[in-house]
C-alpha cells in the first residue's frame, strides 16, 4: 500500500527555515538546487562558497580557536547545553525538515534530532571530565602526568541519510574540547544545515547575552560542492576533518589528510550481517530484521545486508520475513502509517537495479525490488525493499549497495559461518540472534565479529550516542560520538615535574658535570 503526499513541500520548508532563524537571502538567487526525494521538487536555490570563500572562514575560524580554546571547559559546556534547549525546542521543526528534504519518515526524522540533544546532554557532562592520567615515575620526587588540550579547527564532512545528527556528534564534542568547527554538508542536504547553524547561532547569541565570552566565527557552515569539501582536506588550519561517506571518499580524503600529517576520523561503508542462530526467538528476529534492513528505505550505513539464517529455522523465518517485505506501506515519509519513503535520487534506485540485477545473474533468487508508484510524486523514487536468497557470498553480496536490499543465505555450521560473516571489507555493524550464551560470548569475542559495533538480539543499526560509533578495516577505524571519542578532538601532552632539588635521569643514566 501507500500512502498520499501532502502538497506544497516547498511552501512547507520555506516556512520551517524561517521559524528556525535561516534568512530568506540563504535559500534563493543560488546554483544549488536543494531538491525533496519525496517529490523531487526544488525547494531551493542557494547561493554557494567559493574554494577562496572557504579558505577565508577556515582562517576566520583559526582565529576563533585560538581564543575559544582558553575558555574553561565547564563554561564551553553551558553553550551546548543552551544548544540542547534550542533544540528542545525546535525538535519538531527541525525533524519535520529532515523528512522533507533527507526523505526520512517522521518518526526518523524527529529521532535525529533527538540523537542531537542526546549528544549534547552527553557534551556537557563531558566538558567537566577531560580528564588526564597521573602516571607513576621512576624519579624520586618527580610527578608525571598527561594533560589534554584543543585540538583547532575541527572540519566536518557529512553524508545525506544523517544531515544534522552526525554533524552534532562531532560538533557538540568538538566544541567542548575547546575547538572551532567549519562543515561542510552534503549537498543532497543543505537546507537542514543551514537551519542548524541558525539554531546555533542562536544559543550563541543567548550564550554571551548571558556573560558567556565566545569568538566571532566559532562555527561555519560551507554550502557547495566537493571543492570546499577539498578545501578542508588540504588545509594546514584545520588538524582533523572528521568525514563520513563512501569507502571511494574515504580513499581520497585519508591519504591526503595524512599527506600534511593531519588527523583523520573516517566513517565508511558497512556491509552489515546477521546471524540467526537455532535458538533466536524468531519474533523478536523478524522485528529486528525488518527494521534494521528496511529502515530509512535502506539509507543507513549500519543498514542491515546480509543475513545467514541457520538452516533449521530458514524456511519459517524467510517465509515470514518475504511475507512482511510485500505488505510494508511505502510512500509519503510525512503520513504517521509509512515505514518506507523514498530513495534519495535516481542514481540510488539506478544502483540499487543493477545490483539486483547482478545477484539474479548469480543466482539469486529476489522478492520485491521493483518501483512504487506514486501518482501525486511520479519523479520521487519510491521501491518495494528487495529480499534476494542467495546460493552463496558471491557478486554483489560483498560490496554496500546504499538501498534496501536484504541477501539471505543458509548456513549449519556456526565456525563456517562466522568466516563468511567476517568475509567482507567492510567492518562497521554486526550482530547475532541467540539464546545460546557459547554462541553470544563467542560472538562478542576476539574470534568472533570483526566489527567495531557487535550486538546480541538486536540489529547491527539503531546506535545510542553513549557507545563509541565506528567500525574497522574499510569502514575507515575511526571513533565519534560517545565513550572517549572525545579524544581525538585533542592532543594530549606527558608532563614530568621536578619538585625536588637532585636531577635524577631515567633508566639510570648519568651525566655529571663540573
Amino acid at each position: 500500500m501507500t500512502a498520499a503526499l501532502p502538497l506544497s513541500l516547498a511552501a512547507e520548508a520555506s516556512s520551517l527555515l524561517s521559524s528556525l532563524g535561516v534568512a530568506p537571502e540563504r535559500l534563493s538567487g543560488g546554483t544549488l538546487a536543494a531538491r525533496s526525494p519525496i517529490t523531487g521538487e526544488t525547494l531551493a536555490l542557494l547561493p554557494e562558497h567559493t574554494a577562496e570563500q572557504a579558505t577565508a572562514l577556515i582562517a576566520d575560524a583559526h582565529t576563533a580557536f585560538r581564543a575559544w580554546r582558553s575558555v574553561p571547559a565547564p563554561q564551553r559546556g553551558e553553550l551546548i547545553r543552551l544548544f540542547g534547549e534550542d533544540l528542545r525546542a525546535a525538535k519538531a521543526d527541525l525533524g519535520r525538515l529532515v523528512s522533507i528534504e533527507a526523505g526520512k519518515i517522521l518518526s526518523e526524522g524527529l529521532g535525529e534530532v533527538q540523537e542531537m540533544i542526546d549528544i549534547c546532554d552527553f557534551a556537557v557532562g563531558l566538558s567537566r571530565q577531560l580528564y588526564g592520567l597521573t602516571i607513576a615515575t621512576e624519579r624520586g620526587e618527580h610527578r608525571m602526568m598527561e594533560t589534554w588540550h584543543p585540538l583547532g579547527v575541527t572540519g566536518i564532512i557529512s553524508a545525506f541519510n544523517f544531515p544534522v545528527a552526525v554533524w552534532a556528534w562531532n560538533a557538540a564534542l568538538a566544541l567542548v574540547c575547546g575547538n572551532s568547527i567549519v562543515w561542510k554538508p552534503s549537498e543532497k542536504t543543505p537546507l537542514t544545515a543551514l537551519a542548524t547553524e541558525a539554531l546555533f547561532q542562536r544559543s550563541l547569541d543567548r550564550f554571551i547575552a548571558a556573560g558567556g565570552k565566545a569568538p566571532a566565527n566559532l562555527s561555519a557552515v560551507l554550502i557547495g560542492g566537493r571543492a570546499l569539501g577539498e578545501a578542508l582536506v588540504d588545509n594546514p588550519l584545520v588538524p582533523l576533518v572528521s568525514a563520513t561517506g563512501s569507502t571511494v571518499m574515504g580513499r581520497a580524503v585519508g591519504p591526503r589528510v595524512a599527506q600534511r600529517f593531519g588527523r583523520s576520523i573516517l566513517e565508511l561503508g558497512g556491509n552489515n550481517a546477521a546471524i540467526i542462530c537455532p535458538t533466536a526467538d524468531l519474533d523478536l528476529t523478524l522485528r529486528g530484521v525488518a527494521f534494521a534492513a528496511m529502515g530509512t528505505a535502506g539509507q543507513r550505513c549500519t543498514t542491515l545486508r546480509r543475513l545467514f539464517v541457520h538452516d533449521s529455522v530458514y524456511d519459517t523465518l524467510v517465509t515470514r520475513l518475504i511475507k512482511a517485505y510485500g505488505s510494508v506501506s511505502i510512500g509519503s515519509p510525512l503520513q504517521p502509517s509509512t515505514l518506507i519513503g523514498p530513495l534519495i535520487d535516481q542514481a540510488a534506485f539506478d544502483a540499487m537495479q543493477s545490483s539486483l540485477a547482478a545477484a539474479k545473474a548469480a543466482g539469486g533468487v529476489i522478492h520485491g525490488g521493483d518501483r512504487t508508484e506514486v501518482a501525486e510524486a511520479p519523479n520521487g523514487y519510491y521501491v518495494r525493499p528487495a529480499l534476494v536468497e542467495m546460493p552463496a557470498q558471491t557478486g554483489p553480496v560483498e560490496h554496500e549497495t546504499f538501498a534496501p536490499i536484504l541477501y539471505v543465505m543458509k548456513y549449519s555450521d556456526f565456525e563456517q559461518v562466522l568466516e563468511l560473516h567476517n568475509g567482507v571489507p567492510q567492518g562497521l555493524s554486526s550482530s547475532i540472534f541467540t539464546n545460546d550464551l557459547r554462541e553470544a560470548e563467542l560472538f562478542l569475542s576476539a574470534r568472533g565479529s570483526d566489527c567495531g559495533i557487535a550486538n546480541v538480539n538486536i540489529g547491527p543499526s539503531g546506535a545510542e550516542i553513549g557507545g563509541a560509533f565506528g567500525g574497522e578495516k574499510e569502514t575507515g577505524g575511526g571513533r565519534e560520538s560517545g565513550s572517549d571519542s572525545w579524544k581525538a578532538y585533542m592532543r594530549r601532552a606527558t608532563n614530568t615535574i621536578n619538585y625536588g632539588r637532585s636531577l635524577p635521569l631515567a633508566q639510570g643514566v648519568k651525566f655529571d658535570i663540573e
